[in-house]
């Protein structure tokens, strides 16, 4: 019984130490044929952004609470979810964005910048 034991407790600690992440084993999500703002980039925006770029947040000299704001910005955007992890100006502030995410943001800009 013991052997039966150790040979599953060690199964479970192979399988535990397994070191990819999750994006690595999930498939990445889809891009849409047509990234609207609305449908698409609102959303992670919301998610992602709407805590410190909206009024009262620490980066709220820059607010991203409408379509237009978040047009006029796409490039600084583009450019900071794009930042290598550590470094200071990456954004979100304390994290990332995936890259099915980040691909939304490149797609809406090459598709046009629509609204809806």
């Amino acid at each position: 019984m013991k052997k039966i034991i150790y040979l599953f407790s060690s199964a479970v600690a192979l399988v535990a130490c397994e070191s990819r992440t999750y994006e690595e084993i999930s498939a990445p999500a889809p891009i849409p044929e047509k990234v609207t703002y609305a449908k698409d980039v609102k959303p992670l925006v919301d998610a992602n952004c709407i805590v410190c770029h909206s009024p009262g947040g620490a980066a709220s000299f820059q607010p991203w609470t409408s379509y237009t704001q978040v047009k006029t910005h796409i490039d600084n955007i583009l450019d900071r979810i794009q930042r290598p992890v550590g470094d200071p100006q990456k954004m979100p502030q304390g994290g990332a964005l995936s890259s099915s995410q980040i691909n939304i943001f490149i797609k809406w800009k090459a598709d046009g910048l629509v609204e809806n």
